[in-house]
């Protein structure tokens, strides 16, 4: 049973990784077996990162990669095609937000989240569509903000992650029986990340004090823990679905 959480032989591209989440994501998943492929807009950061996953004594290749730009999207599939010859997983992590309110939010504001979070996720899911295997996998992050509200300006944000809920689903349908590519979504609460950071002092500690059954902010390795889950053949028979990390919080 415990081979199948391994993801010995396969190749993982996770982007956003440059900080926060996706570097957790790119690590764990080289602790599990995977090589790596990273993609972010900091390459400084990005170098990091892939120092990390190779000390895991796994391979990473890193490209820089904006994912609201297709040719970019291109580009870091196929590195990863010429590094390693195959895509199985992609753990589409790239994000942005902001907390502005929405008589004050500009056309750029917006359309730079939407970009980013929904655009990004499809570019990002139809580059490896076109050349991943059947058994592969794919993770598009969401947040539990596309399914409820946290006091905190941030009508892009949460419209950007409910679309990706939805795009999951749809390309679950298109690709599953087709294609045998699984597409799941993965939908954090709160984890401490660079948009946490931002918060004003005080939010965080009260919100997850009145919202979080669990009373805490989420460990990272907990939510890299469900991405391995979703990544390999321990959910084979699992797809379509929006899987909560949150300590409970959609259940109050």
């Amino acid at each position: 049973m415990l081979e199948r959480f391994s993801l010995q032989g396969k190749v993982a591209i996770v982007t956003g990784a440059s900080s926060g989440l996706g570097v957790a994501f790119a690590r764990g998943l080289a602790e599990a077996g995977a090589d790596i492929v990273i993609g972010a807009r900091r390459k400084d950061r990005l170098e990091s990162t892939r120092q990390l996953v190779e000390a895991t004594g796994r391979r990473c290749v890193a490209v820089p990669t904006d994912v609201s730009v297709v040719a970019d999207c291109d580009a870091l599939v196929q590195a990863a095609m010429s590094a390693f010859g195959a895509v199985d997983v992609l753990v589409n992590n790239a994000g942005v937000g902001t907390a502005v309110p929405a008589t004050r939010e500009t056309p750029e504001q917006f359309r730079q989240v939407v970009d980013v979070n929904l655009h990004g996720t499809y570019w990002m899911a139809q580059a490896c569509g076109r050349v991943m295997r059947p058994g592969s996998s794919i993770i598009n992050v969401g947040s539990v903000l596309g399914e409820t509200t946290a006091g905190l300006p941030q009508a892009a944000y949460s419209a950007s992650k409910a679309a990706v809920i939805g795009l999951t689903r749809d390309l679950a349908q298109q690709w599953t029986g087709r294609k045998g590519i699984r597409v799941n979504c993965l939908e954090p609460g709160f984890f401490h990340s660079e948009m946490t950071e931002t918060y004003q002092p005080g939010y965080l500690e009260a919100t997850l004090e009145a919202r979080v059954p669990m009373r805490r902010a989420g460990d990272p390795a907990e939510l890299v823990a469900a991405a391995i889950f979703l990544a390999g053949d321990a959910s084979s028979y699992i797809t379509g679905v929006t899987l909560p990390v949150d300590g409970g919080l959609l259940t109050t």
